[in-house]
């Protein structure tokens, strides 16, 4: 259970994100929600159980905007959340020889900078504060086997769990554990987008015949160290 805990999630208007605020706040954690589009983040706090829920609108790949919902946050809760899930992402996809320079840094700006920028941010607060803390990552299954018409999207994921790896090695000392899931094709708002076609496709190579659902990787965080 996460009774009177304090998790911060990136990436929380919809999908993966969202899913993971509500199932937390389930199990009695006091959820901070952030995103870049703030309806969307105050409607997944408005879904919430409980009443000690906040919501802010945070460009990740922003260092000051970062800063400043840390500081509100510490603020408001005296003291920083202890539970960080890194939500946040973005896809631009397109075969290789068609990719934008500005699609390729794009991705990478905001699932490889982003994770970091905020990681940084909250493990900084819990090193001088002297508190353990969960961080973990939504990496991706493509990370570990690439995806045509993916290539921005795969190594993005790819250098996110590297860099989790040596997050947890870093921060080990200080009894903050960092660790990476790997989701496989999810149902989400942005995968609504892929042709059912690339669906079918995908579908076809999974055992039980269907993709995953966003409610399910509460469970998958528990598992590596949340609670």
């Amino acid at each position: 259970m996460l009774l009177g805990k304090l998790a911060f999630i990136t990436g929380a208007g919809g999908g993966i994100g969202k899913a993971i605020c509500k199932q937390m706040a389930l199990e009695g954690a006091k959820v901070v929600a952030a995103d870049v589009n703030i309806n969307q983040v105050q409607s997944t706090i408005e879904d919430l159980k409980g009443g000690e829920h906040r919501s802010y609108q945070l460009d990740i790949c922003d260092t000051d905007s970062v800063n400043n919902v840390i500081q509100q946050i510490c603020s408001h809760y005296l003291a920083p959340p202890t539970i960080l899930v890194n939500a946040a992402g973005i896809t631009r996809d397109n075969f290789l020889l068609k990719m934008s320079v500005q699609d390729f840094e794009r991705v990478f700006e905001v699932n490889m900078k982003g994770t970091f920028v905020v990681t940084q941010a909250v493990c900084k607060q819990l090193v001088e504060k002297n508190l353990s803390g969960s961080i973990v990552n939504i990496g991706s299954i493509v990370s570990q086997k690439g995806n045509i018409g993916q290539c921005n999207y795969s190594a993005s994921k790819a250098a996110v769990e590297v860099f989790s790896k040596t997050v947890a090695l870093e921060m080990a000392k200080y009894n903050i554990r960092c660790n990476t899931v790997l989701p496989g094709f999810t149902i989400t708002p942005m995968t609504d987008i892929v042709p059912e076609k690339v669906k079918n496709y995908f579908k076809s190579a999974v055992p039980l015949g269907r993709f995953a659902v966003s409610e399910a990787f509460i469970r998958v965080c528990n598992l590596v160290g949340i609670s």
